[in-house]
């Protein structure tokens, strides 16, 4: 079962449900930080790294002995990656999206294969071994994570070939191309709640993104019962009650917590009753998870 741990936006905690999730996690587990431009599930599991890869994206490259500039590859072009000046043609490879459609097009073959690098691929593992471990990062300066995010999604698929296992996926957040990219080729999405005015209308957003997916969606409540905030832990749990929405845990606002935070240390370390949290939050997932395949 592969479930995104997902939210409306930046901050919401999902890169610290993920982390606690995946330390009581009881059975085989790949932790995967999809959040590419900016990761940051290492530093709450702190993995052991010993594999690497490259990822780059197919882009043409012009062959101008060749090119006789008829226009095609433009007109192809949904991406505006190929303009016509004075001319001539101008390729911009850094707006190219990889579709290949301009080679199909091109009459004269003047469009050669290149690569553009996209940014690398690392894995290894975490909690002494007992997880592995699966994160993408974009180089510097580029634009498009998607074209990375699928093929940190082919490495986990090949992972899951070595040997069978969960994946918990902690997502971009908000609900642009990439979240949805990473929504797109999971089982299963846990959206984490904060209740805060501008928390909950992002939390609606996110919810209103990913349910044409028609993904099984639950929902765990972060920072729940901060004083003077009742109203906005009702208001999530009224939104939830009335779209239907399983509300699978609460996690309470505690200093506690925020300082465990804080030090990069685990949620579900901080105590045996937040260990228990997170178990009962996997069990939740667990039988969701057998409702949904038996539905």
């Amino acid at each position: 079962m592969r479930i995104a741990i997902a939210s409306g936006k930046g901050g919401a905690g999902k890169t610290s449900v993920t982390a606690s999730l995946a330390r009581v996690w009881d059975s085989p587990l790949v932790a995967v930080d999809t959040d590419a431009e900016a990761p940051n599930l290492h530093l709450f599991l702190k993995p052991r790294l010993f594999g690497s890869m490259q990822a780059g994206l197919d882009v043409p490259r012009l062959d101008v002995a060749r090119c006789d500039a008829c226009g095609r590859c433009r007109d192809i072009c949904r991406y505006k990656a190929i303009a016509a000046f004075a001319g001539k043609i101008s390729l911009f490879p850094d707006m190219c999206h990889g579709c290949g459609g301009c080679f199909a097009v091109c009459p004269h073959d003047a469009l050669e294969v290149t690569q553009r690098e996209l940014g690398v691929i690392e894995n290894g593992d975490a909690l002494d071994g007992t997880i592995r471990f699966l994160m993408g990062r974009t180089r510097i300066g580029e634009a498009m994570t998607p074209p990375l995010l699928r093929r940190l999604h082919a490495r986990l698929d090949a992972l899951f070939q070595e040997a069978a296992a969960d994946a918990l996926l902690d997502a971009p957040p908000g609900v642009s191309c990439p979240a949805v990219t990473v929504a797109r080729d999971v089982d299963m999405l846990l959206l984490v709640a904060d209740p805060t005015p501008f928390g909950f209308h992002d939390f609606q957003l996110a919810h209103q993104a990913f349910r044409p997916l028609q993904k099984p969606l639950a929902v765990v409540v972060n920072r729940a019962g901060a004083e003077g905030n009742a109203d906005g832990d009702e208001a999530v749990r009224a939104y939830c009650r009335r779209e239907g929405l399983p509300l699978l845990a609460e996690l309470p606002f505690e200093r506690a917590a925020a300082e465990q935070y804080a030090a990069g240390a685990l949620l579900a370390d901080l105590s045996d009753v937040w260990r228990q949290r997170f178990a009962a939050l996997r069990d939740a997932l667990r039988q969701l998870g057998r409702e949904v395949s038996h539905a």
